[in-house]
């Protein structure tokens, strides 16, 4: 193949749509993409959802974290395809069925002022929930671990740690069922 005739071959596979079926938010969704389009990019662009960031385009910084099948993962490693049958929640899937409309892990963040700005908060809420689903009680060591992925540049972390911990502590507060 010339150079040529292979920078055509690739153009066309990468632009080739494929179909994809998954349930976002609750609700099923039936749409084709690009083979390449990355999840992050389908849920801003195509489903309208910017509530996940897309802060460092490398996958270090956590701000575009989403649940796939109840796990945080972050949206920018993730291409659409892969979530195929999949059940995903953006940050703009939870808190629906509470009182205010926040879910518990942002209540919390709020009243322990462990946001600032903004940008990195959807990221954090999806991990910190994935965390406080998985272990009770968890210790300050713990959350710091399990946030690592995720980058702040405003809060220093303390007020994001405390609210997460103290989320802990109360069994089933973090429940979004």
């Amino acid at each position: 193949m010339t150079n040529d005739a292979t920078t055509s071959a690739r153009a066309a596979f990468h632009a080739r749509r494929v179909p994809l079926a998954y349930t976002l938010n609750g609700a099923q969704v039936e749409c084709e993409v690009e083979a390449r389009t990355l999840l992050v990019h389908h849920l801003r662009e195509d489903r309208n959802l910017t509530g996940t960031h897309v802060g460092c385009d490398t996958s270090q910084c956590g701000a575009c974290a989403v649940h796939v099948d109840g796990n945080a993962v972050k949206s920018c490693t993730l291409l659409a395809v892969q979530v195929d049958g999949s059940e995903v929640t953006t940050i703009e899937g939870i808190g629906g069925d509470c009182p205010d409309g926040l879910h518990p892990v942002q209540d919390t963040l709020r009243r322990k002022h462990g946001l600032q700005c903004g940008f990195c908060t959807p990221g954090i809420v999806m991990t910190a929930i994935d965390i406080l689903d998985s272990q009770q009680p968890l210790t300050t060591e713990e959350v710091q671990h399990s946030l690592i992925g995720n980058i702040c540049r405003c809060t220093g972390y303390q007020n994001i740690v405390d609210a997460i911990v103290e989320l802990s502590e109360s069994k089933g507060a973090c429940s979004h069922e």
